[in-house]
């Protein structure tokens, strides 16, 4: 089904593949002739690297200096951006930014926050000359397909699922103070990333979609980080043998790779998917060189996939429903053994109560989103429950078109009508049940969805009320043909269907009627609407001379996600209050997290008042005391006290930025990790002047409640030190160890001395 190769392959005209190995350069000059090449000339052949070089303002290839062509953010996030902008001298957006409203769509939760923030975007669009796409209207990513996406183009989101490869976009999802800087004229700093062929051969059996060659491939490749912070491109036959809908289903869930971007090979049916939507002369055929070499090569036979399900409490955690099915009882034990480490055993897990008459029953199904919610995919949902019924017990079937385009298509066509006749419940465009803030099950119940994630507690469930619920990801044929079984766990391959693939007719007025665009005329005299829970940044200080760290969270699993670091569901409703979301900080994984960084927090802002801080805070007067015995020179006016967290791998998720600063706004100065999950989470930290430590070692030399002194680090910041030497305080003793820091571009050197982005930035 997938193969990964050992190291790096050569693509000669985009179908004939040499592995990179010892023999490779006779292979290659047998074949290429007078026309061989270098190794560094073919990767310069890549379609990354292309779009890569258009859009990089540097002269060097190997450090970028990205500008992109255009922003989205959703309603989650744009708050805090343009406040961040705002507080750096914001006076107009100088490319396209399209603010949507997706996520709080809902003005149920919270009295009016919901609809402030709609009403704060809608006039920052006004003011600034951007897009505003009310709510209901479209999720983010789809209305980004259908009106922003450009062959050949680059787009930055404020959402990690920002991904447009298949459109011929390279798409990126990032933290927001990234577009904070795209906002102020300035750039995206990487180094030149890895590139990975996904070369797909084949066509899908009849039945199997997109998730399930999505989730195929996540199996393959995420836990050994096989993609990760590379670009995705997907080139080989098979790509022709997919349609246009097929293939942004498969893109939109290379997030979960933990890749950096994507990009796909361009044809005609993809110059179709711009003629439909009224934007012929945005497509571009895309293809690689002739000879294009790739750091890895995923092989993917698209006759091989079966539909597939991703059970709790990762992406990543895949089978095929064949093998589910035909050995139940194991994997289910399997899954409760998994689930121990990611719920911590806080609660009593089990999905063995699902099975009936040896086969596994589900509650619920959902269709939604940037992921399932696309025309093909409801439109093969509705031809697989035509004339049928999802039953009357347990089971419920929501589904949510990620357009209102898309949903409007589908009440002309007929499949509207067919899905409401079998008992489905069909919404409007709403991210809601991808992130806890729809259709949460009951306690127990288990969840069987098309969209992209399903971490613990995700589909809105709360752990440290003793409940649970849990989801699997499937594509939504499987979904369907689980409901036209009335909840027992189907794969779509079973049944005989019928296909009836009804073309596409996009109604470009309808957001023409509701779609707030400002043509990119700003309006400055526009007055900004605040709701009461709009609130600006609290005031953060530059880096001090030296630091003292109180260990306040200690955490071991593999991996930990941004949900975990900051929930989702009902808690972004304090998105723009950044005092109270940041009283959610680790409440589910670390519920004691917040009450001892505030009082760390505490003993700081006595500090910086002049005071002692062992006034409020006792315990840091025999700590002090010990670091003034080997350092002399230290003093509470050259020292600054902050908190810090310990994971293994923090950052996989979601790009939201708010996973770092609340942290920062409740008084920490920096993570220690073994490794960070994800690009987009270290420069979350870096952007909120926090400082992104690297422990490599399993063997801790602190625990959780120690004291660690780093002296001099604005010195080792500034000097570009490799190593930081460090000390844990413990029984009057300093035992020192050595952290690092990365590699730092100098604007993030400036960033993290200068206390946050805001300070680097800012217009007195």
């Amino acid at each position: 089904m997938i193969q990964l190769s050992n190291g790096g392959a050569y693509l000669l005209n985009g179908t004939d593949i040499v592995e990179d190995n010892s023999d490779s350069e006779n292979l290659l000059k047998s074949k290429l002739g007078s026309k061989m090449t270098t190794k560094e000339e073919a990767k310069k052949q890549t379609m990354a690297y292309e779009i890569l070089k258009a859009h990089n303002t540097s002269q060097n290839m190997d450090k970028l200096q990205i500008k992109f062509d255009k922003l989205t953010s959703h309603d989650i996030t744009f708050v805090g951006i343009i406040q961040t902008a705002r507080a750096s001298g914001l006076t107009k957006f100088p490319v396209p930014y399209v603010l949507t409203n997706c996520h709080n769509s809902l003005c149920a939760v919270g009295g009016t926050i919901n609809e402030d923030d709609h009403m704060f975007g809608l006039t920052c669009a006004k003011k600034y000359g951007g897009v505003y796409v009310p709510p209901h209207q479209a999720v983010i990513h789809q209305f980004a397909r259908e009106v922003l996406a450009g062959g050949g183009k680059m787009i930055l989101g404020s959402d990690s699922h920002t991904r447009y490869g298949a459109l011929g976009t390279m798409a990126m999802g990032e933290g927001g103070p990234e577009l904070v800087k795209q906002l102020l004229n300035q750039t995206y700093d990487i180094n030149m990333p890895g590139v990975v062929a996904v070369y797909l051969t084949g066509t899908p059996a009849k039945g199997v979609g997109p998730q399930d060659v999505a989730l195929a491939i996540i199996g393959a490749v995420f836990a050994n980080g096989y993609v990760n912070n590379k670009v995705m491109e997907f080139v080989g036959p098979g790509v022709s043998n997919l349609s246009a809908d097929f293939r942004i289903g498969v893109d939109v869930m290379t997030t979960e790779t933990t890749c950096l971007s994507s990009i796909w090979r361009t044809d005609e049916k993809i110059q179709e998917f711009y003629d439909i939507h009224g934007r012929s002369q945005d497509y571009k055929e895309l293809n690689p060189g002739d000879v294009a070499y790739y750091d890895g090569m995923v092989y993917v036979d698209l006759n091989k996939i079966k539909p597939m399900i991703a059970m709790p409490f990762h992406p990543s955690n895949t089978y095929t429903i064949e093998d589910l099915n035909a050995n139940l009882m194991d994997i289910l034990e399997d899954v409760e053994k998994k689930a121990l480490v990611s719920l911590d055993g806080q609660v009593d897990f089990t999905l063995k109560d699902k099975v009936r008459d040896g086969k596994l029953y589900v509650e619920q199904g959902i269709i939604a989103g940037c992921a399932g919610g696309g025309f093909e995919n409801i439109c093969d949902a509705a031809d697989i429950l035509k004339g049928k019924s999802i039953g009357s017990d347990e089971f419920t079937l929501s589904i949510y078109p990620a357009s209102t385009p898309i949903y409007m298509e589908l009440a002309k066509n007929g499949k509207l009508a067919d899905l409401i006749g079998t008992g489905a419940i069909v919404k409007t465009a709403f991210c809601g049940p991808c992130f806890g803030a729809g259709d949460t099950p009951a306690n127990n119940a288990f969840s069987i969805r098309h969209s992209t994630r399903n971490f613990p507690n995700r589909e809105g469930s709360k752990l440290q009320n003793g409940q649970i619920s849990s989801v699997a990801l499937m594509d939504a044929r499987s979904i369907a043909a689980t409901a036209a079984n009335k909840g027992y766990l189907t794969a779509a391959t079973d049944l005989d269907v019928e296909y009836s693939g009804p073309k596409y007719h996009f109604d470009k007025s309808i957001y023409e009627n509701r779609v707030f665009d400002s043509k990119g005329v700003a309006e400055p005299n526009t007055e900004i609407k605040f709701g009461p829970n709009i609130k600006d940044w609290p005031a953060m200080i530059a880096l001090t001379d030296n630091l003292v760290l109180k260990v306040v969270s200690e955490i071991h699993d593999p991996v930990t996600t941004t949900d975990e670091l900051i929930p989702s569901g009902e808690t972004s409703s304090y998105r723009s209050n950044p005092l109270g979301l940041a009283e959610f900080t680790l409440s589910r994984k670390d519920p004691a997290y917040v009450g001892r960084a505030k009082e760390v927090q505490k003993a700081e802002k006595t500090r910086e008042e002049g005071n002692c801080p062992a006034s409020v805070l006792p315990e840091i007067k025999p700590v002090m005391d010990a670091i003034k015995e080997v350092f002399p020179n230290v003093s509470r006016d050259n020292i600054g006290i902050g908190s810090t967290i310990y994971a293994v791998k923090p950052g996989d998720g979601s790009a939201r930025e708010q996973a770092a600063s609340c942290q920062k706004v409740l008084g920490g100065w920096a993570n220690i990790a073994q490794s960070y999950a994800t690009k987009r989470y270290r420069s979350n930290l870096i952007n909120w002047g926090m400082l992104p430590f690297l422990y490599e070692n399993e063997d801790l030399p602190f625990a959780n409640g120690d004291y660690i002194f780093i002296p001099k680090i604005a010195d080792a910041v500034r000097s570009k030190a490799s190593i930081i030497k460090a000390y844990v305080v413990k029984e009057q003793k300093l035992l020192e160890f050595e952290l690092k820091l990365g590699e730092l571009t100098d604007d993030e050197r400036d960033i993290i001395l200068k206390g946050c982005l805001i300070n680097y930035n800012r217009v007195d």
